[in-house]
């Protein structure tokens, strides 16, 4: 944590379970200079989760997966989220090979080149959880059908469908976890030189 700018005058947890929640009392350095008042603040201790958009750059396809999602439920949306594949990275696991384990558990694809797109912090208001983006070069051909872990209760939908149909979608307001709109407005924008790259080289990568 960065130190002289925050005074950390406590930290208790509060929860623990699926998630960790921890509460701090803390100071900051303020613009007009000096520390602020103490706040007390729960931040929820999600972790390190990397995420990849498989894409397929010699059929010009895309792969995102559907899954139900309990907080846009809680939040009264529609809780079956089109989304990239995503995932915890575990202890001793680097980013890289988290998007490569996901997207064959979730999606049925294997990542054969991985670009990095982004890392960012999904509510830095209220959680630690920072994701690495990244966009995979796959074959899509015969990808499809229901794929998920059994014992972490996943039930997930993959489909394929062309790169400019899902930007589309991204237009149209239907895509609306964070993730795969940032990968998205990101293909739109360099896909043309993205296929480039990968078909310049060859079926290895």
């Amino acid at each position: 944590m960065i130190g002289e700018d925050v005074e950390l005058l406590g930290r208790d947890v509060v929860y623990d379970g699926y998630f960790r929640l921890d509460r701090y009392r803390l100071r900051h350095r303020q613009f007009a200079g000096g520390l602020g008042p103490v706040l007390t603040r729960e931040i929820l201790e999600r972790g390190r989760v990397a995420a990849v958009l498989p894409v397929d750059p010699v059929r010009d396809r895309v792969v995102l997966i559907e899954q139900f999602r309990p907080g846009a439920w809680a939040a009264d949306r529609d809780p079956w989220l089109v989304e990239c594949v995503a995932g915890v990275i575990e202890p001793g696991e680097t980013p890289e090979e988290l998007a490569r384990r996901e997207a064959l558990e979730e999606a049925g694809c294997v990542v054969t080149d991985l670009v990095p797109i982004a890392t960012f912090l999904t509510s830095p208001g209220a959680t630690i959880e920072t994701v690495r983006l990244f966009c995979g070069r796959v074959d899509s051909e015969g990808v499809g059908g229901l794929h998920g872990l059994a014992g972490e209760g996943e039930d997930i939908r993959v489909t394929t469908m062309p790169v400019e149909a899902a930007v589309a979608l991204l237009d149209e307001g239907r895509i609306v976890n964070a993730k795969t709109i940032i990968a998205l407005q990101w293909i739109a924008r360099h896909y043309d030189s993205l296929k480039t790259r990968w078909t310049a080289a060859g079926s290895d990568g």
